[in-house]
């Protein structure tokens, strides 16, 4: 045992060139990764580190407890390992374990550089830190500004830690708080930047419920009330047609509509009281830290699919994993691509491969449609497919750098001169690092997508119907002679450029909605399954690439969990609060959101509603169902869900006034009777 750690600690310390190889080589490839720190720790403490999200400091609560736990007997009774854990941070803080080899080292380190690279340019982290661009504008160098996430996080901890013991504070008060609002810690509108709300710009309370308490308190009689307060006033608190209703348009931002409104209930007092300066804070902290910790959810599949892709580039490519590391490797890799369940480094990896190839095909045909002869209707019959791809191999001394060191010449755009030169002198090793002597297109030549073996029939896949639209809109009327004349202006770059630009611009639902195609779905064999309700289990219910895409797409949007939005912070004019859940086809867990509506109670101080839709199906036509072996139909019905801070009761509500919640265009249920044979 303490030879491993010995030798864990020797792999550890000769970590320093590694690293700054691969960063190099990552920004060879294209990719302006944030400035990374690497950490070795021990097994316990990557462990608490996981448990903290990354982060060496968090605010006390059990859930840090409860998560590290878990994890540590994830390692120990599922055989499962944590190579590393990276922050969205400028500068990045990744964290390897010491018992890793270095075979996994390096591929920790490439898969980091890139998951620096996606926080650095992904807008949807850039909502969080305020990068902003003019409209229609790409960069790719990263923003300087960083969301500096360990300050914040620290601070956060110090605040929270210093209610908690602050003499005239419960401690276990400030526990149940947070309790609170982390079951609401998703109800946040992702969508929109972070902005603190600010405590300035409260709006007086519209509890009219409080109003007529205090004029029953004062025991006036009607017709003094008549006299002090305006009659048209006082009509308007009683007439649910004059009510006051806020906000104007449904508010998604959960936490953001409680930090502004909410109050706290007072037992003693019955009834809602402001809430205190703590409580709004910690409220507002852990609200800030929902927002920072959105953008990671909602690109789980782009960013692990992207990092795993230039890992794989890195370490296969361009033998960052030496001869004798290569085995290990690709054992590791393979187990973690081929993990059981819904798996975003597998799926993320396919989709960004996918990608490139159909980018890199569509600019081989564009420019093979422009040959005299050559037409949409034609092409299969007319191109030799084993020709073009022949063609389009990089040169034997792209392929074997070190073996043509002689053969290089400085002025060809694919290499880099200066690394030249310094190779020649003998000044590094060319065997171990041959992509030093590269420029970016000799980098994207050498990796190009089409030439790979396993790709060999993707250009001859292509569908008619995707051939006439490429032709449709073939603006450029230059005409090529001959094949290899337009095979010679072909930009191998193509691919890898739009990779970047769609790394800049999407999530994980537009990524799966925009490149999710039927082609995608044959290739790696995906399908949609329901639950049967007259089986009571599951089945396949389709292979169309529409129906698997919103399957996929239902477990990301808003993170996977329901999207329930505030519709009236003065419901019935009582100032109670009405929640909606917007309804995709799938049913609320009822159970679980009886016990939510209670903690938002803890947060709005009076009276808290739900409305929602649910199937409900007649047991009569589930009998008939099972006979005939069909799905039976269910009912939609809608339904309020009320807690009054002793009790939930739930009732049926008219259609009309759910009907906006339900899915029309959008709708993420595939329907039983699509069902194939």
């Amino acid at each position: 045992m303490i030879d491993d750690r010995i030798e864990a600690q020797r792999i550890a310390a000769d970590l320093e060139q590694p690293v700054a190889k691969a960063n190099e080589l990552a920004e060879k490839l294209g990719l302006t990764p944030y400035p990374v720190n690497y950490w070795i720790v021990d097994y316990d403490e990557m462990n608490e580190l996981i448990a903290y999200g990354g982060f060496q400091q968090r605010y006390p609560h059990w859930r840090w407890g409860m998560q590290y736990d878990r994890q540590r007997k994830q390692s120990q009774f599922l055989g499962g390992k944590a190579f590393e854990i990276v922050n969205n941070d400028n500068p990045a803080h990744a964290f390897l374990q010491e018992s890793n080899t270095l075979a996994d080292q390096k591929a920790v380190i490439t898969h980091v550089e890139a998951h620096s690279d996606f926080f650095a340019n992904n807008e949807w982290f850039g909502l969080f830190t305020g990068r902003e661009e003019a409209p229609g504008e790409r960069s790719e160098v990263p923003m300087e500004a960083g969301p500096d996430a360990a300050g914040m996080l620290a601070r956060h901890a110090e605040t929270i830690q210093e209610y908690m013991q602050d003499p005239e504070i419960d401690r276990s008060e400030v526990e149940k708080w947070i309790d609170h609002v982390l079951c609401l810690e998703d109800n946040i509108d992702q969508h929109q930047p972070y902005s603190p709300v600010d405590i300035d710009d409260e709006v007086e309370d519209l509890d009219t419920a409080d109003v007529a308490d205090q004029l029953g308190d004062l025991d006036l009689s009607e017709e003094v009330q008549r006299q002090v307060f305006d009659e048209e006033w006082l009509d308007s608190q009683a007439e649910d047609g004059e009510s006051v209703s806020f906000p104007d348009s449904p508010e998604k931002d959960v936490l953001g509509f409680l930090r502004k409104y909410g109050k706290q209930y007072d037992i003693d007092a019955e009834k809602a009281v402001e809430m205190a300066d703590w409580q709004r804070e910690v409220l507002e902290i852990l609200r800030r830290e929902a927002y920072y910790f959105a953008p990671q959810k909602m690109t789980k599949v782009m960013n692990e699919g992207w990092a795993s892709y230039w890992e794989s580039v890195m370490m296969v490519g361009e033998a960052f994993a030496a001869d004798d590391e290569f085995v290990t490797y690709a054992d590791h890799m393979s187990k973690v691509l081929g993990s059981g369940g819904l798996n975003p480094y597998s799926l993320g990896l396919a989709l960004w491969q996918y990608v490139e190839n159909s980018e890199n095909r569509r600019e081989v045909v564009e420019r093979l449609l422009r040959v005299e002869g050559i037409t949409w209707r034609n092409f299969h019959e007319t191109i030799d497919f084993e020709t073009v791809r022949a063609t389009l191999e990089p040169p034997d001394w792209l392929v074997d750098v070190p073996g043509h060191l002689d053969d290089l010449e400085p002025e060809d755009s694919r290499v880099d001169a200066d690394a030249l030169a310094a190779a020649r002198a003998g000044e590094f090793d060319v065997e171990t690092y041959p992509w030093q002597l590269l420029s970016y297109e000799g980098l994207v030549e050498r990796h190009y997508s089409l030439t790979k073996p396993q790709n060999r029939g993707f250009l001859a896949r292509i569908s008619l119907n995707e051939l006439e639209r490429i032709s449709r809109y073939l603006f450029d009327d230059s005409r090529y002679e001959s094949v290899e004349d337009a095979l010679a202006d072909v930009e191998y770059a193509r691919g890898w450029d739009r990779m970047r630009e769609i790394r800049q611009s999407h999530n994980d639902v537009t990524f799966l909605d925009s490149f999710l195609t039927q082609e995608f779905v044959d290739e790696n064999d995906y399908f949609a399954y329901e639950h049967s309700q007259k089986s009571g289990d599951y089945r396949v219910s389709s292979t169309d690439y529409e129906d698997v895409k919103k399957k996929l797409m239902l477990q990301f949007t808003n993170f996977g969990k329901p999207t329930v939005v505030v519709e009236d912070g003065n419901f019935d004019n009582a100032g109670e609060l009405l929640l909606a859940h917007r309804y995709n086809g799938v049913m609320l867990d009822v159970g679980q959101a009886r016990e939510v509506l209670k903690r938002a109670f803890e947060l709005w101080g009076r009276p808290v509603n739900l409305h929602t839709i649910v199937k409900e199906y007649d047991e009569q036509d589930l009998e008939v169902a099972r006979r005939r072996d069909r799905e039976p139909e269910p009912t939609e019905v809608g339904k309020r869900l009320r807690y009054d801070g002793a009790q939930v009761t739930i009732e049926d509500i008219p259609w009309t006034e759910v009907e906006h919640l339900a899915a029309t265009d959008v709708d993420y249920d595939t329907k039983p009777e699509d069902w194939l044979a």
